[in-house]
């Protein structure tokens, strides 16, 4: 659900929010701002109006007053739900975070589960769970079956199907219960379960119901950690769960020649250097095996380019 679409609970602001949608989508912003400033004049507190207030205003080329939105919306919403502090960055109104509140993420993929391959697959082409089951087929010295996978992020399942037939058990992980529930759908995993990939591992939900370190020889993460930055955390996670020689299979965006390290985007999602990806695999004790360059999907008309990477822990 979009923040504009989230009730004031005044009929009369909420009436004046809708009319303030029709004239940002029939290029009108800066009138749509105006009008969301006379709903926000009898409901201040409404977090919700005040994002979408941020919004027409940066259409209408008022940044400074999209950070002064943003800012509001901070103090009526400490979780972040609507990521304003990933925003703030963008807009350098704020420090680049180094990963987007957990809340955020969280109802972003619960309101897009239902449409989400629609949306994805057909709309915007992407790739990645091909292209990284076929990389994963394709790279020398690597076993060509595993004991047992686990699908980091595993949104709606679309990786699950491309590797099933050469894993014994299947397991997939994701922050979105509406993500989840879709998986299930596709009956290809053995064990789904929800899980923040941002927190410590014994915090993250991989490891709860029993579930043993060191038990994986196969993890994937198909377009998931442009949602993390600093991927340290991540990491430690992944190091946790593998066996000794565990192959790691990831995707991320190519920060190309944009930073050194990893970069926020207008997107709200993160872009990582090779140079980066390489060191924090070194740190935690994994070698590159193979890597492609791609085009992963499409975002506002222009390719997204991305770096599919097959790694392994040493033994």
């Amino acid at each position: 659900m979009l923040p504009s679409q989230l009730s004031s609970g005044d009929v009369i602001a909420d009436r004046r929010a809708d009319y303030a949608k029709m004239l940002a989508e029939s290029g009108e912003p800066a009138s749509a701002a105006e009008l969301m400033e006379q709903a926000l004049e009898l409901v201040p507190r409404w977090a919700a109006g005040w994002f979408t207030l941020a919004t027409y205003r940066e259409k209408a080329g008022d940044v400074a007053g999209a950070i002064a939105a943003l800012n509001k919306v901070l103090t009526l919403d400490e979780g972040d739900v609507f990521g304003a502090r990933l925003k703030l960055a963008v807009l350098g109104g704020a420090e680049q975070p180094d990963r987007p509140p957990s809340l955020y993420v969280e109802r972003l993929f619960d309101d897009y589960a239902d449409r989400f391959e629609i949306s994805l697959v057909e709309k915007l082409g992407y790739s990645v769970p091909g292209k990284l089951a076929a990389l994963i087929a394709e790279t020398a010295d690597i076993p060509k079956h595993f004991r047992l996978a686990v699908d980091l992020g595993c949104g709606t399942g679309l990786l699950g199907p491309e590797i099933r037939g050469r894993v014994d058990r299947l397991e997939g992980y994701d922050l979105s219960k509406g993500m989840l529930a879709k998986a299930a759908e596709k009956n290809v995993y053995d064990h789904l379960g929800q899980a923040d990939l941002s927190l410590e591992p014994d915090l993250s939900g991989v490891f709860d119901a029993g579930m043993a370190s060191g038990r994986a020889d196969l993890i994937t993460a198909a377009d998931v950690l442009m949602y993390l930055g600093n991927l340290q955390g991540v990491m430690v996670i992944v190091r946790e769960l593998s066996a000794d020689g565990a192959v790691f299979a990831f995707s991320v965006e190519d920060a190309q020649q944009q930073a050194e390290g990893y970069v926020l985007r207008d997107s709200l999602r993160f872009a990582h250097s090779e140079a980066y990806v390489r060191e924090i695999l070194a740190d935690h004790g994994f070698a590159v095996q193979d890597l492609a360059r791609s085009i992963i999907r499409m975002d506002a008309g222009k390719p997204v380019h991305g770096i599919l990477f097959i790694t392994r822990k040493s033994a």
